[in-house]
């Protein structure tokens, strides 16, 4: 899933200034976006005052969906540049197809991982025949400037290592943690990592102090550092920490974002990830021109027009706001 949104604004994020660079724990509530008929997800990044953590610049949250009767996530074609998108069920299939000519159907816990490097296209839809509910993460990487042009390619990775503890399960879907990496390509210092917990799991996860790191409670009841942190929301928890306490009230789904602080400065609008106001008219421009972008092949469908920019121009600023 991307941002479907047809009013979409920009969003100026990236940079240190505003970093915080000591423990906190800031809880966000999401945003609640419908996208198309039958798919409502929460928006945790960007959000309000806090629009980055790390490399991570945007995620959505979904489900679980109970799609037995319904087509389920229908995402026509759409394009992007300047960022990677990272795909993680926890329930259900998505069908993955670009413009490179992928086709890959994504199951849970397995990664799917879309770099756009210059200019990519892709859409993404639940199989005709699917299982009963879907439930995931859809999240966006930017990319550093010196890789946002890079030729765009997509990687599909079903084994992911993975970090232990009694009662804790991490996969790791991007980076490191705990000496354990992902196969997953990563142009920034990053890591994330899908927490499985089981009731009554006391343990404490170790962490970089120069990373920040934010942690999405994808299901049942935990504590993040001592704060409960509900289905949906995402605890934001600075920099500084060697270790972080997690606590499961139930068996919990949890996934820990995390990365050193992103220094560029970045304009991102619609699903595009750029550094001036001119990088995301151009984009616009060559999608509905049915240039750079290719085509992709297979979906039952027409492509996804571009919103309208906002008048005036898009200009970079510091990470929260």
């Amino acid at each position: 899933m991307s941002n479907l949104d047809r009013e979409a604004v920009p969003t100026l994020c990236g940079g240190r200034g505003f970093v915080v660079a000591e423990p906190v724990r800031e809880l966000l509530s999401p945003r609640r976006v419908q996208l198309g008929e039958s798919t409502e997800v929460r928006r945790l990044l960007p959000n309000l005052g806090r629009r980055m953590v790390g490399a991570w610049a945007f995620v959505d949250h979904y489900g679980p969906d109970d799609i037995a009767d319904e087509p389920g996530m229908q995402v026509p074609p759409h394009p992007h540049i300047g960022l990677q998108t990272v795909s993680w069920l926890h329930e259900g299939e998505v069908l993955h197809r670009d413009s490179t000519g992928s086709l890959q159907t994504i199951r849970p816990r397995e990664l799917g991982l879309m770099t756009s490097g210059r200019a990519i296209s892709h859409s993404e839809e639940s199989p005709k025949s699917h299982a009963r509910f879907l439930h995931g993460a859809q999240l966006w990487v930017a990319l550093p400037d010196a890789h946002r042009h890079v030729e765009p390619h997509f990687e599909h990775h079903a084994v992911l290592p993975t970090v232990t503890a009694p009662g804790l399960t991490a996969t790791v879907l991007l980076g490191d943690l705990d000496g354990s990496v992902s196969p997953g390509t990563a142009y920034t210092p990053i890591v994330g990592a899908d927490l499985a917990l089981t009731r009554g799991a006391d343990v404490r996860l170790p962490l970089d102090p120069d990373f920040e790191y934010a942690v999405l409670s994808m299901s049942g009841e935990a504590r993040v550092d001592g704060v409960p942190v509900l289905p949906g929301s995402m605890l934001y928890l600075g920099c500084g920490r060697s270790e972080l306490p997690l606590r499961a009230e139930s068996d919990a789904g949890l996934m820990l974002l995390g990365g050193e602080p992103f220094a560029e400065e970045l304009v991102m609008w619609w699903n595009f990830v750029g550094r001036s106001h001119e990088d995301i008219a151009q984009a616009r421009r060559d999608w509905m021109e049915g240039t750079r972008f290719g085509e992709v092949k297979g979906y039952a469908g027409a492509p996804l027009p571009a919103p309208e920019l906002p008048p005036g121009q898009l200009k970079k600023r510091g990470r929260t706001g």
